[in-house]
């Protein structure tokens, strides 16, 4: 079997204006989508991030592709990580810079894509390529954020006077406690989620811990709470909200900024502290380890390096005492289901998964959107991820990636929208 087709195609799809401690979403969510042919009409798909320089440093690869056998998978990544491909923006302008290199990513989105190209071929599920599962269903937490009124986009997806329900809610701008209360509800209502994740950083500290209260007085103690704050608190800030949340978090994610102070924070509070910020490599693990920065790890294979190096980090966090989960962004259905087989595969994954997947109303795989259950996924049986691409969606999302005029991800211009003279500082509080 050889590779002889690879395409590569950005897009971008409506996107909620949600808050962070970066800024404000944008009104389109920029990913990329990678195709694979064989040479006996077998294809493979996957999803990454989005923007030009995310395009840029996959068409750099593009010769170490096409011919290649696609089990060759360590071939694969030797060539990839020593190919001198250029570094990239990442995620975002300010969120990954000099952090997060290119050629990890890179290598990942092509791998997923070889495994799904495989799983067809052998007619096996990817997470069976991965060891196999040891669960049927994977348990993902409700994600929720503070927001101005809209659901991204445009031609309707903005303002829909009929919608009800989740779509309604999609939709109305929530900035207070209250109103997250209401979104949390619905939330529930609509996808059955176990677990509630607040995007923090956004207004004063003593708001978000309110918040966070006030979830924990409508849902009771058998719902687990987390807040992310995005470092945007000082290591003082961090502490006196320990101390006000303690007892009510399943853990504290990146309070603050750096190993460093992540640690200072951790020996003052007995909150397990996660991370998908100060640990997003396998050269921040030694040091993280030694200072004790976190107790969990968000894994995410698109930073990581792919489905089996996320498997890698999984055995690590084991012998290591660290706790797992999965760190999510804006993102489709073709992510979502490499999250599942992912998840399935790794024993010692103890908490439910993030996902921003319910703000996003456009999908790019045949039949529609993924739907959970319980606020579960089930672990698909077809063969590869299970998921099978929809070129006229994907024509038309990459249409609309050309007509938005969106490069990269900017929260920070976006909010100056909203905010003039608006800027990302860390810490805010």
């Amino acid at each position: 079997m050889k590779i002889i087709d690879y395409r590569v195609t950005p897009i971008a799809f409506a996107d909620p204006p949600l808050r962070s401690a970066f800024g404000l979403h944008a009104p389109y969510a920029l990913r990329t989508i990678i195709e694979l042919v064989s040479d006996d009409g077998v294809s493979g798909i996957s999803e990454t991030h989005g923007g030009a320089a995310v395009v840029a440093d996959l068409e750099a690869v593009r010769d170490l592709v096409v011919g290649r056998d696609p089990f060759q998978l360590a071939q694969l990544e030797h060539s990839i990580l020593s190919s001198g491909t250029s570094l990239g923006r990442g995620a975002g302008k300010a969120l990954w810079e000099g952090k997060l290199q290119s050629p990890p990513r890179t290598f990942g989105a092509i791998e997923v894509a070889c495994l799904d190209m495989i799983g067809k071929a052998l007619g096996r599920p990817v997470c069976d390529l991965l060891g196999g599962r040891v669960r049927d269903h994977v348990h993902f937490s409700a994600y929720l954020f503070y927001k101005h009124a809209g659901a991204g986009g445009s031609l309707g997806f903005d303002t829909d006077p009929l919608a009800t329900g989740w779509a309604l809610a999609r939709q109305q701008a929530a900035l207070d406690g209250e109103a997250l209360v209401r979104q949390a509800r619905t939330m529930v209502d609509a996808f059955g989620f176990g677990s509630f994740k607040l995007k923090g950083g956004v207004l004063p500290p003593p708001v978000e811990v309110q918040t966070m209260k006030l979830l924990a007085a409508a849902f009771g103690t058998e719902m687990p709470l987390r807040i992310d704050p995005n470092a945007a608190w000082s290591i003082p800030t961090s502490l006196h909200c320990a101390r006000e949340l303690e007892g009510l978090l399943e853990y504290y994610e990146d309070p603050t900024g750096g190993q460093a102070g992540m640690a200072e924070v951790a020996q003052e509070t007995r909150l397990p502290l996660a991370t998908n910020m100060c640990i997003v490599s396998f050269g921040d693990l030694p040091e993280g380890i030694r200072l004790g920065s976190a107790r969990i790890i968000l894994g995410d294979h698109h930073f990581w390096g792919g489905l089996r190096a996320s498997i890698e980090l999984a055995r690590i966090c084991r012998i290591w005492g660290l706790g797992l989960s999965m760190h999510s962004n804006s993102h489709l259905g073709i992510s979502l289901a490499a999250m599942t087989h992912l998840a399935a595969a790794v024993p010692n994954l103890a908490y439910a998964c993030d996902t921003h997947y319910p703000w996003q109303a456009e999908e790019v795989i045949v039949g529609g959107k993924l739907h959970f259950e319980d606020g579960m996924l089930p672990v698909s049986n077809e063969p590869g991820l299970g998921v099978t691409l929809d070129h006229a969606e994907l024509a038309r999302m990459h249409a609309q990636y050309l007509a938005c005029g969106l490069t990269y991800r900017d929260d920070e211009l976006e909010m100056q929208k909203v905010e003039p003279g608006w800027k990302y500082v860390q810490p805010r509080w």
